[in-house]
């Protein structure tokens, strides 16, 4: 029987060489290069979490915050830069959110 840590090394193996592992690479290196692009995108990324946080957590959404992220939102698709790499990102998290399902389910987690 092969050690589970083993293959879970083998599965990132495999996952690297994925087309959507690969375009979020050369997206974020793209990205990282801008730093006015990147600085946009990590105000974004963190003002999008918190209020995931917040609203998880059962606090009522802020109206306001919610505006303000949709704004940044419109902002960040407008960027060619931007746009490709939260694109990469959304493709290369759901290969992950699929591979976390299958097991899962398959270790009935739930």
């Amino acid at each position: 029987m092969q050690n589970v840590y083993d293959i879970a090394h083998e599965l990132v193996r495999s996952l690297r060489e994925t087309d959507q592992y690969k375009d979020f690479v050369d997206a974020k290196k793209a990205l990282d290069a801008n730093p006015q692009i990147s600085a946009m995108m990590n105000d974004f990324q963190e003002k999008s979490m918190e209020f995931q946080t917040k609203t998880m957590s059962g606090q009522e959404p802020d109206a306001d915050a919610l505006d303000q992220i949709q704004k940044l939102y419109g902002i960040v698709m407008s960027d060619p830069l931007a746009s490709s790499y939260f694109n990469a990102q959304l493709q290369l998290q759901t290969i992950l959110g699929d591979i976390f399902k299958i097991i899962s389910e398959a270790v009935d987690v739930e």
